[in-house]
């Protein structure tokens, strides 16, 4: 059978997956006892599978070992947090960057700044005690909809004419659902604001 791409850091690996999950818990705990509003919706973490990682190496033709792995690319861990409003988003992003022992290393926002496609996250890489990367994906429920459905749909490489119509939608559906994002957060600050 052939050796782990992690070597003997799966184990590790896991820990540092659940210390991060269970921090995200205590915020939730938190902030639910203080006013009432859970700020996540839900929350999924994976360690990248053997395959998958193994398949990344070669596309970004890196050597299939454990430093290539765990040390060049930087999303063997995997945590994508749902939130319902998009100040819940940058409250648990704050929490993350906080945390004993984790250092941002980047950051893409992609909520301010949207891909062209019309996709938005934020897209953090943490690294935990000077060991670990972990990626992290923070997003509104509506936006982590969209990104189902886009993947879903996944169109061909070659753009013909019937493409650019698709993509033309899906970038006025992202657009609309970011605008519904704001409303959302605007109506909560309204009654937030009436208490």
């Amino acid at each position: 059978m052939e050796e782990s791409i992690y070597g003997n850091h799966r184990d590790a690996m896991i820990d540092v997956m659940n210390i991060i999950l269970g921090s995200i818990d205590e915020l939730r705990a938190n902030m639910t006892e203080e006013n009432g509003n859970d700020p996540v919706e839900h929350c999924r973490a994976r360690i990248k599978s053997e395959e998958s990682m193994r398949e990344k190496c070669r596309r970004q033709n890196l050597p299939e070992t454990t430093q290539s792995a765990l040390e060049v690319i930087h999303d063997a861990i995997g945590i994508r947090v749902v939130c319902a409003f998009i100040s819940d988003v940058y409250t648990v992003k704050e929490h993350l960057i906080n945390m004993d022992k984790v250092e941002l290393v980047e950051e893409k926002d992609y909520i301010k700044h949207a891909k062209p496609n019309g996709y938005r996250s934020l897209h953090l890489i943490l690294k935990y005690d000077d060991k670990y990367f972990v990626e992290i994906q923070l997003r509104t429920i509506s936006m982590d909809t969209w990104a189902a459905l886009e993947h879903h749909i996944h169109y061909k490489k070659e753009v013909g004419e019937q493409d650019k119509l698709i993509i033309a939608e899906l970038k006025r559906c992202a657009d609309e659902l970011a605008s519904t994002d704001m409303s959302m957060q605007t109506i909560r600050e309204m009654i937030k604001n009436n208490l």
